[in-house]
């Protein structure tokens, strides 16, 4: 078998029997119906109306049923690993008709890029977007797994396509890729499936591990390095560098990952949020250890990349809920092979993992279904700290026995930007009761000028006021500054100039003061015009109910300052898989004279 990554004996225990069972029902359901086709009228959609899904569907369905052909015919090979017993297994190696289909069907595709992605610097065919990097790392991969159960003209046609769609047009010399110095996850998306391919496509040549090996510490940034004993063993050395598709993209892809790097802060937040810390550090995870198991160079020895790795503990609010700061999702299972093998290689804390399951990922990616796959383990539960703070972010999270509360600083230039300065999340009784509404069903107009007119990104369905009908404003000078901050005994302090947000004479602060069970809002305005109207809101996905003096969103209740009329409003919004959803929001309105102003909202679980 071709030296890819071995998933081990101790792989596929009781966390991943809902997994396998889930791949073997998908791959029966891939052999009983046909695969949708990606027709033109499909992809004409987005450029004609902006509608990215009805393409996306089709795409992401027929990736769905590559991997769960893919991963049971693996499983069958594998049986003495015990990931699965299934008594009607193919113990031989009989090539699957529906898996060699398919795979025939992919390579037909007229581009593995999506229309949202499509260039207008370039050809269509000589780009490498997310998803042709990804299908170029399926492809690979399922090629140097199971060779020896496909058809050798699809093993050679599967081979020549990822070497012409992705490969090729990184090769030295190429005409760069725009991600290639982005700061955000594609960067580490599309060179980490693109070393991933190139790895499986060259792995008949490279050693799975390096037994024993005790690799000096190498920074994520520096040249090629072998293991101090291996440079001076001819024959390891000969089949370490025997990888000339590899090589051939490694200088770029280290720029590109360099540049993922460095979209981050010394405190290691992901300010696209916590789905896309799965999506972009996950990737940049598999290629680091691909790369260990082939050559003994260890990407993750580095203090900035363990930062990165604890991020998910550090804004874990507690019941499965993280707050969906930019484009993200409150609730949602990370991948949870790579949380077991940061946990194992890093000593980071991390979340308790969900139950994995086949559809934890709506775009069913290989490199998170094998890697959970094969990395995951039983974990042993942690308390969690009763707060963190990410000084570069301006986040903090803190924590108490059943609740919690997050808020966020910053700027509004961030990559998958919401106008979000100063707001905040309440979680308690097992939910978000005071909410970010996150991702938004993604359109043309989201990535151009529409993008703060969506509710989900807007400041007027954020947890922070209008100041004389003024909301906050895009740009990176439009910030946060962190006037203050403190914690002790389980109490902390959040304090933020928040004036640079709106283009208004008016100065405003916003001081959080929590403790477990109650969270005080202390706003501070300096107003410069006569009766100023101060609007202050709060979004909730929980209908309010509004009393004398009083807001309750079940036994959650708000205390309001005299003076303010509280008006209750909902709205239909699109989430990030289409479908339609309620969303709540208190406006508390009051009209305020010239000067100094402080107001304290108080909030009680």
């Amino acid at each position: 078998m071709p030296m890819i990554p071995d998933p081990g004996p101790s792989a596929g225990g009781v966390i991943t029997e809902r997994l396998v069972r889930e791949i073997r029902e998908e791959a029966e359901r891939a052999r009983a119906t046909p695969a949708p086709e990606l027709t033109l009228a499909l992809w004409r959609r987005f450029a004609d109306t902006g509608d990215r899904l009805a393409y996306e569907r089709v795409y992401f369905d027929r990736r769905r049923r590559l991997a769960a052909l893919a991963l049971d015919a693996h499983l069958d090979a594998h049986l003495d690993t015990h990931l699965d017993a299934r008594p009607d297994a193919r113990l031989d190696a009989r090539p699957d008709p529906a898996l060699d289909g398919l795979l025939w069907s992919v390579c037909d595709e007229r581009t593995w890029v999506l229309p949202a992605h499509e260039p207008h610097d370039r050809p269509l065919g000589t780009f490498v977007d997310l998803f042709a990097a990804e299908t170029a790392h399926t492809l690979a991969e399922i090629v140097a797994l199971l060779a020896d159960r496909l058809d050798p003209r699809v093993r050679e046609r599967v081979r020549a396509e990822v070497d012409r769609r992705v490969l090729y047009p990184l090769r030295p010399g190429g005409a760069p890729m725009w991600w290639e110095s982005a700061r955000h996850n594609w960067a580490a998306v599309c060179a980490g499936a693109a070393g991933l391919a190139a790895l499986a496509l060259d792995s008949s040549a490279l050693p799975a591990r390096i037994v024993g090996s005790s690799p000096e510490p190498a920074s994520a940034l520096d040249a090629p390095r072998l293991p101090a004993h291996a440079r001076d063993s001819p024959s390891l050395t000969a089949r370490a560098l025997d990888a000339p598709r590899l090589l051939a993209l490694l200088p770029r892809l280290r720029r590109a990952l360099a540049a993922f790097l460095s979209g981050a802060g010394a405190d290691g937040a992901c300010l696209e949020g916590p789905d896309y810390w799965s999506y972009g550090f996950g990737y940049f995870v598999y290629f680091a250890e691909a790369l260990r198991e082939h050559t003994g160079e260890d990407l993750l020895d580095d203090p900035h990349v363990r930062e990165m790795a604890a991020y998910p503990a550090r804004i874990d609010l507690g019941d499965g809920a993280r707050p969906a700061f930019a484009d993200s999702h409150g609730r949602g299972a990370y991948p949870a092979g790579l949380l077991s093998r940061l946990a194992a290689r890093l000593g980071v804390p991390a979340p308790a993992p969900a139950v994995p399951s086949f559809h934890d990922d709506p775009c069913y990616r290989w490199a998170h279904l094998t890697r959970t796959l094969w990395w995951s383990q039983e974990a042993s539960s942690t308390a969690a700290e009763p707060c963190s703070y990410l000084p570069d972010a301006a986040i903090v999270v803190a924590r108490a026995a059943g609740t919690a509360f997050a808020a966020k600083g910053g700027h509004n230039d961030e990559p998958h930007n919401h106008l979000d300065l100063g707001h905040f999340v309440l979680h308690a009784h097992g939910r978000t009761v005071l909410d970010d509404l996150g991702a938004p069903e993604y359109t043309r107009d989201y990535f151009r000028e529409g993008r703060y007119q969506v509710p989900q990104a807007s400041a007027e369905w954020h947890s922070v006021p209008l100041i004389d009908g003024a909301a906050q404003l895009p740009g990176r000078d439009r910030r946060a500054e962190v006037l203050a901050y403190a914690a002790a005994g389980g109490s902390v302090t959040l304090a933020l100039d928040l004036t640079a947000a709106y283009a208004t004479p008016h100065r405003f602060t916003r001081t959080f003061h929590w403790r477990p069970g109650t969270l005080e809002l202390v706003d501070d305005f300096d107003l410069a015009a006569p009766d100023a109207l101060v609007e202050e809101l709060f979004v909730s996905r929980v209908r309010p109910v509004a009393g004398p003096g009083v807001i309750t969103w079940g036994p959650v209740e708000l205390r309001v300052p005299p003076g303010w009329r509280a008006v209750s409003e909902e709205r239909q919004v699109r989430g990030h898989d289409g479908a339609a959803e309620t969303v709540h929001r208190v406006r508390l309105a009051a009209r305020v004279p010239p000067g100094a102003h402080r107001f304290l909202f108080t909030v009680r679980t």
